[in-house]
């Protein structure tokens, strides 16, 4: 439990420092140059507070710069209270709430929402599983389960024509979850044996002891890699066989989908990774306590930027 009325949460300096404890363990650490406690806080009357000096290179910083905070006007201690709010919120927080929570505008609570993402984003993630750990691989779609119905429009020169309606929108996902551990997902275009093959490839020890599945035609051929691959047939209503069950990622699939449907309601695909970056960031830490999942965000906020790009195409595994 957190107390909300910690000073972090209402006083800009006190939130800065509290950032520069967690960042700067060892003392200040200059993002241009890299040096570490070489540095000396400027204190002069037109200094902006929490600015130091590199004695190494020259250059200025705060530990906000090279950052996702960085040349942000946002209270620095509204961006403490905003990870802390989505870090221990389990099904996550959508935007309006950030908004009435925090007293900004709904245009600045979705920008900050996106960047508490990132920060929760893992940089060169190594692989899951190994030696005794049991890793569990399954997909989902997310989405509009009906299709939309067509209408009935005048056209010139046609008359009354059907237009629109068309397919269902569902964006597929495919996840990784050790037992006991960590969480990750993917979106990808098509669930195909070379897209899945590839992700458990990368994201997944070879000596792991044992890969679960269900009998998706997908994980055949790759499961022949690992060292162990179990599966469970459920087109024959088999769930679990002792251990060898999906039960622990159908868990991680519940929380995932009950949070887009209940909380976000709506996503668009361009931004779905960002959210499958956060339901693994939370999923992954759900065994500590909220302030230390919270201080796990904000440590992650270093050398990211999330500019703002006009692209609408999706990325995907």
């Amino acid at each position: 439990m957190v107390d909300i009325t910690n000073p972090i949460f209402t006083d800009v300096n006190k939130a800065r420092k509290h950032l520069e404890t967690l960042l700067w363990a060892d003392g200040p650490v200059c993002p241009h140059c890299g040096t570490v406690d070489e540095a000396t806080k400027l204190k002069g009357k037109s200094t902006r507070p929490g600015v130091y000096k590199c004695r190494a290179c020259s250059k200025p910083f705060s530990v906000t710069v090279g950052t996702v905070l960085e040349r942000s006007k946002i209270p620095l201690n509204k961006w403490v209270l905003g990870f802390h709010l989505m870090a221990s919120s389990k099904k996550g927080m959508s935007a309006h709430q950030l908004h009435r929570n925090l007293g900004v505008t709904y245009k600045t609570a979705w920008f900050m929402a996106h960047r508490i993402r990132e920060a929760m984003r893992e940089i060169d993630p190594t692989p899951m599983g190994g030696g005794g750990k049991t890793v569990e691989a399954d997909e989902t779609f997310i989405g509009n389960t009906k299709a939309s119905k067509p209408k009935t429009v005048f056209i010139s020169g046609k008359g009354w024509t059907k237009v629109g309606g068309g397919a269902h929108q569902r964006f597929k996902v495919v996840s990784l979850v050790e037992r006991g551990g960590r969480a990750r997902s993917v979106h990808v275009r098509a669930l195909t044996t070379n897209s899945v093959g590839s992700i458990l490839r990368r994201n997944v020890v070879r000596k792991t002891t044992a890969l679960v599945t269900d009998k998706a035609h997908h994980y055949t051929a790759v499961g022949r890699e690992f060292a162990s691959h179990e599966s469970v047939d459920h087109g024959k209503f088999e769930w679990g066989r002792g251990i060898v069950h999906t039960n622990t990622i159908e868990g991680f699939f519940s929380i995932f989908k009950r949070g887009m449907r209940g909380v976000y309601q709506h996503c668009s695909e361009a931004h779905l990774q960002r959210y499958l970056h956060e339901f693994d960031f939370r999923y992954t830490h759900c065994k500590i306590t909220d302030t230390e999942r919270t201080g796990e965000a904000l440590k992650g906020i270093v050398g990211k930027r999330l500019m703002y790009l006009p692209a609408k195409e999706a990325s995907y595994a």
